[in-house]
């Protein structure tokens, strides 16, 4: 079994891989106070609650948003079950082709969503991908990873609405019946999720003018199950796409 971990901004992404089938995934709250020790109960716990065994596991891959926890949780892993874990980044193999200006800063977590991407879907792409930022990846029809979009995600837009203003409160993300809210907590729900779904297609439509071909969009990112739905375009959904990318990099530098 290989482990592979995403660390993301608020939620770290825990999977697990056996001959290329994934058993299991789970998400935890990104904690940059916890410990090691702390990190390796939670992973050995998302295996027991999947009735798997951890000692099983062969080898680990992580890829990683925040810098201050990526050692911690390779030690988690060592500690756990003795797997060095391949850390995506620098001097890493994962066979994509990075034209941006400096394709050092490109984030670990495009990276590995573009792998996965063009392993599994045809190409020019677009890859959405909605945490903590949303992020929109281009990869042209000759493979080429040519540079993206960041933009405010979801969860941000909402804090800083209900911060900066007195009388709206917190709302959950949650599908909106229909788009003209008759009270507050409706109208934000609409505003938040239309206005997420709206921008996407509308970059995602200007990418294509840009590139002069239609492309194949993808998205992927803790929120895009309640967002692309409310999408009137063709946009493929895959909650998986992360974690195909780490064990496919994996396998390049094994």
């Amino acid at each position: 079994m290989v482990l592979a971990i995403d660390i993301g901004n608020t939620n770290i992404v825990i999977g697990c891989f056996s001959d290329d089938k994934i058993l299991f995934r789970e998400r935890i709250s990104t904690n940059r106070l916890a410990t090691m020790l702390e990190y390796a109960v939670m992973i050995k716990t998302a295996f027991e609650m999947h009735d798997t065994s951890y000692k099983g596991i062969k080898g680990a891959i992580i890829s990683s948003v925040v810098p201050s926890l990526t050692d911690t949780l390779r030690s988690a892993i060592l500690k756990l079950c003795g797997a060095k874990a391949i850390i995506v980044g620098a001097g890493v193999k994962t066979g994509l082709n990075i034209t941006i200006d400096n394709p050092a800063s490109l984030g670990s977590d495009q990276a590995v969503d573009a792998v996965a991407a063009l392993h599994e879907y045809p190409a020019p792409i677009i890859v959405i991908d909605m945490g903590t930022a949303t992020t929109m990846s281009v990869v042209d029809k000759n493979r080429n990873y040519l540079g993206g979009v960041i933009m405010t995600g979801l969860s941000v837009s909402s804090d800083a609405l209900t911060q900066r203003t007195s009388q709206l409160p917190n709302v959950a993300f949650e599908t909106p019946k229909k788009v003209i809210g008759t009270n507050t907590v409706d109208c934000m729900k609409s505003g938040m999720m239309y206005s997420a779904a709206c921008s996407i297609e509308g970059i995602a439509a200007r990418i294509e003018e840009e590139l002069g071909e239609k492309c194949t969009v993808i998205a992927t990112g803790g929120l895009a199950p309640l967002v692309i739905p409310l999408c009137k375009r063709k946009i493929i959904l895959d909650e998986d796409l992360l974690l195909k990318g780490l064990m496919l990099i994996y396998k390049k530098n094994i």
